[in-house]
């Protein structure tokens, strides 16, 4: 009941800021609410007196698209049913939309029953049924604000739907809808048939739709490259380009990758919200990143080291970058000087030098790594180490009294060591410099909206190489899916650790070149955890699945 009075009394805060940002009032009064989307709409309705549909509940009907057409439903986030008794039912989003009732009671033939759900959820629910351009055209929001061209003009909702070009409508709403849930990447994927949409959401690939016309297909890899600035005339070749659009007063840039493909043209677009980044980095901590108590506190020991080096390994989008930018934030105290060079320069630091790879012009990892040494740092990043003499400048840098951090492409702990001896560094100044290695991977966290107890079955059980004694004391949980998580079941995404420090048993076994296996016995009885056990304890406490950790670590 208290929930229902908060609502209804932040009624005139609400309006107040739709008519500052332009949103409607169901999304200000749930902005200004602070509830979570379910406890949100379970408040409205109560407070309006309109029964509420869950996600589960959702799924569960089929939709009448003759009485409400996909596209109608999609632009106004309104679903038509029909109950078991064959009466109409409107499902709808916008409680306080003054035209919505009309509009729909004269489409439902004769009484209809009115429920609430949340239009998150009446969207996730509406992207299983969709199968073309309308679809698409009809993602975007109201209220939302994009910005588009290689120039970064900002452009209004106006502009876009007034927008003759149904081109330019689908591309901007494909990458407002991709900000809107933060998604990292996004892949248009050419095939005999049109174009597949793809967002990459928490590391992984979601489908969102798809165009069903080769011509539309062509015609949206072209309006990409329009953008960035990229010849629309060539197909044979790969290209790379950029543009930049405004959203809300900030602009975003955009990376692309063109790649001909059998079907016609492949692109992925990076989004480089480096504001949105920096302002998430400020103040950022290993706490923040999800690390457990010991993993951050070997780590915090072997950060504030005074010199030596700290190796973070792991695949490419596994977190290594922002691992080192949150170890070096903890340690900028503004009595060191403290120099990166990376490519590119993803985030911002203030009291950071940071300088960026530029290989056309000659500045490469090794030759920046030199300079850096002329410019009395006490600390360096390097953002990754690819080659013999990047490897062996690091390496002395670290003997002569800096505290070096850096990453390297490598599975585990234990394969750093093979990458390094490869490059042909001396083993006896490898294990001198290196203080301590932590590989790390991210795994995506069950939903907190949408998570429920489960029993994983036998089969995943075996899989996961687990028997029942292994999973004794588990609680395991997995999420539905729902409007919050688009239906994944996962939301956000936490780092596992497998950190290996080196003590005078494992640094003689590596200078006399024992078999890994040696190293890794010695690293065991110093009480070195595997990723895998990491990640087995994250599924311990109900806070990801099996399914998950199987995709993300090695099983052993």
């Amino acid at each position: 009941m208290s929930s229902v009075i908060d609502v209804l009394a932040r009624m005139p805060q609400a309006r107040d800021l739709s008519r500052q940002n332009g949103h409607r009032l169901v999304e200000a009064l749930e902005e200004v609410s602070g509830l979570a989307a379910n406890e949100f709409v379970a408040a409205l309705g109560a407070a309006l007196r309109y029964p509420v549909l869950t996600m589960e509940e959702l799924y569960q009907l089929v939709p009448d698209f003759e009485t409400i057409g996909f596209s109608e439903a999609s632009q106004r986030e309104c679903l038509a049913f029909r109950d078991a008794q064959g009466t109409c039912v409107i499902v709808f989003a916008d409680a306080f939309s003054e035209n919505l009732p009309i509009w729909a009671q004269g489409r439902a033939p004769g009484a209809a029953r009115w429920c609430l759900a949340h239009h998150a959820d009446i969207a996730v629910y509406l992207s299983r049924y969709e199968e073309g351009l309308k679809a698409l055209d009809a993602a975007l929001p109201s209220g939302a604000a994009i910005g588009g061209g290689a120039r970064g003009e900002e452009l209004s909702l106006v502009s876009i739907t007034e927008s003759t070009s149904p081109v330019v409508k689908l591309v901007h709403s494909t990458l407002y809808d991709a900000l809107k849930a933060e998604a990292s990447d996004i892949h248009l994927e050419t095939t005999a048939a049109g174009l597949t949409i793809k967002y990459r959401l928490d590391g992984v690939l979601v489908q969102i739709g798809s165009v069903g016309e080769t011509a539309m297909a062509s015609q949206m890899i072209s309006r990409i490259k329009v953008m960035s600035e990229l010849d629309i005339s060539e197909r044979r070749v790969p290209q790379d380009g950029r543009f930049r659009v405004g959203l809300r007063g900030r602009d975003i840039d955009f990376r692309v990758s063109i790649m001909p493909s059998i079907h016609g043209e492949d692109a992925v677009i990076r989004i480089l919200d480096k504001q949105a980044l920096t302002d998430h980095l400020r103040g950022l901590r290993l706490d923040y990143l999800g690390f457990d108590a010991q993993s951050i506190a070997e780590m915090r020991q072997a950060f504030h080291a005074p010199y030596g080096m700290i190796l973070v390994t792991g695949p490419t989008g596994s977190g290594k970058t922002t691992t080192l930018y949150a170890a070096i934030s903890e340690v900028n105290n503004g009595q060191d000087k403290i120099i990166t060079i990376e490519d590119p320069v993803e985030y911002q630091l203030s009291g950071v030098l940071q300088i960026p790879v530029n290989e056309k012009k000659g500045l490469t990892f090794a030759r920046g790594l030199r300079s850096i040494l002329r410019h009395d740092p006490d600390k360096i990043m390097v953002g990754e180490i690819r080659d013999p003499e990047t490897a062996q400048i690091a390496v002395q840098s670290a003997l002569t009294g800096h505290l070096v951090f850096t990453t390297v492409h490598a599975n585990n702990v234990f394969d750093v060591i093979g990458r390094f001896l490869n490059m042909e560094v001396d083993p006896y100044s490898f294990v001198s410099a290196l203080n301590v290695v932590l590989a790390q991977r991210l795994v995506r966290l069950n939903c907190p909206q949408c998570t429920a107890p489960y029993e994983p079955s036998a089969e995943l059980l075996a899989e996961s190489h687990l028997s029942l004694e292994d999973v004794a004391g588990m609680q395991f949980a997995q999420g539905r899916g729902c409007g919050a998580c688009r239906g994944t079941g996962y939301k956000g995404r936490k780092a596992v650790s497998e950190i290996l420090t080196l003590d005078d048993e494992i640094r003689e076994l590596i200078v006399s070149r024992a078999p890994i296996r040696h190293v890794k016995e010695a690293a065991r009885r110093a009480g070195t955890r595997y990723l895998r056990e990491s990640a087995l304890e994250l599924v311990r406490r109900g806070e990801t699945t099996l399914q998950e950790i199987n995709r993300v670590t090695a099983i052993v």
